[in-house]
């Protein structure tokens, strides 16, 4: 209790700085672009529409009693923000060494800035997901289960800062992985059904990819979204159990490390 209380206190203590790292971030993108913070709607728009083109129509993927489309965004949308967030993550140190050197500052800042920052984005590239999704006639009816998708995002937001603070502490001691997690993430993205189905894997090898966190993840919003029905008991353990042990194992990783950071700036 005593550890839970001083991570609030600090939480509350540096609430400020933590915004005006959000904030600077958030201007250091957009500045001098013309179309701006359009950009977080147009961007996923327009890759949606390229891997639509390329896996409805040329490699004909097709998912039977749902739109391809409104299945793939609601995979993409959730793919794209851990892989975007805890690459951003992953770097956050390393971008901010020269800060650490000059005041103290919870080391933990710096990821969780990203993450809140890359949030940001994640709730513009809804809009375009809720236009998708409206407009292909996908919802049928809105029903209670809607209710969880807030609970299943903010566990993956809980897995995704996890394991952003055992990437980021791990990149300020080996270097390395901040050019092998870039192929990580691309095995990563083929090996999750964001847009083909589960049902094109060998049978015997379902279980297995059914473990893959980021599908228990994304498979629960679209059995909501796409189906208007409850997510399978085992993707939903899988969703709070991720969340809870994942963050528990960044923090634990992340606090015995952060004091020989600024040896290795």
């Amino acid at each position: 209790m005593t550890t839970i209380r001083r991570i609030i206190d600090n939480f509350k203590r540096y609430q400020f700085l933590l915004s005006q790292l959000v904030i600077r971030d958030f201007k250091k993108k957009y500045k001098r672009s013309v179309l701006g913070v359009l950009w977080s709607i147009l961007y996923p728009l327009m890759m949606m529409v390229v891997m639509y083109m390329v896996f409805s129509q040329m490699v004909r993927f097709s998912i039977p009693d749902v739109n391809y489309f409104a299945y793939f965004q609601v995979g993409f949308v959730i793919f794209n923000y851990f892989s975007e967030a805890s690459t951003s993550a992953m770097v956050s140190l390393i971008n901010n060494f020269v800060l650490m050197r000059k005041v103290y500052i919870p080391k933990y800042v710096f990821p969780l800035s990203q993450l809140l920052f890359m949030g940001t984005n994640f709730v513009f590239t809804l809009i375009p997901l809720a236009g998708v999704i409206i407009l292909t006639g996908t919802i049928k009816q809105i029903s209670m289960w809607y209710f969880l998708i807030p609970v299943i995002l903010l566990f993956g937001f809980m897995f995704t800062l996890g394991f952003s603070l055992i990437i980021s502490a791990l990149s300020v001691f080996f270097r390395d992985i901040l050019y092998i997690y870039r192929i990580v993430l691309t095995i990563w993205n083929y090996v999750t059904p964001v847009f083909y189905h589960i049902s094109l894997i060998p049978e015997r090898f379902q279980p297995l990819f059914k473990l893959n966190p980021l599908y228990a993840y994304i498979n629960s919003v679209r059995d909501i979204i796409l189906f208007g029905r409850c997510p399978e008991t085992q993707d939903m353990i899988l969703v709070v159990g991720y969340g809870i042990v994942v963050l528990i194992a960044g923090a634990i990783v992340f606090r015995k490390t952060q004091d020989q950071f600024i040896y290795y700036a």
